[in-house]
């Protein structure tokens, strides 16, 4: 399945929407870093699994600098987007936008390139158009 509009522009598409509840943040009230990672690993895995039903496993995660605070309450958005394939991996782009839930205002948190790898039951890469070994 194609992550490309009819005039080959990417299209970004929600993968995962959260609320921020207070069992993931810390004492200020803010979500701590490793839950955001969290959920753009499996935001990751939506957009990769758009590509084909495999076990996709995440193989590498670029830089990931916050920018802003998520606060209790807030409802996080992580939009996705295939920046490239290959035969048997993608790289998805993953943007966080965290809707204040005081004011509705959006915000960028943070964004991240990754790559995930289709594998098979043993662990070892497979092209996307091997049989389905969910």
């Amino acid at each position: 399945m194609s992550n490309e509009t009819s005039d080959g522009a990417e299209q970004r598409r929600a993968a995962l929407r959260v609320v921020a509840m207070p069992a993931d943040t810390n004492q200020y009230g803010t979500i701590f870093g490793g839950v955001i990672l969290s959920y753009i690993d499996q935001a990751g895995f939506v957009e990769a699994r758009r590509h084909g039903v495999h076990r996709w496993v995440t193989a590498a995660m670029d830089r990931v600098d916050f920018k802003a605070p998520v606060h209790v309450g807030d409802v996080v958005t992580f939009f996705a987007t295939t920046v490239r394939m290959g035969t048997k991996s993608v790289t998805v782009r993953i943007e966080v936008v965290a809707e204040r839930y005081d004011s509705g205002m959006c915000v960028q948190v943070t964004s991240a390139e990754m790559i995930m790898v289709s594998v098979g039951r043993d662990g070892k890469p497979i092209p996307f158009n091997s049989p389905p070994t969910v």
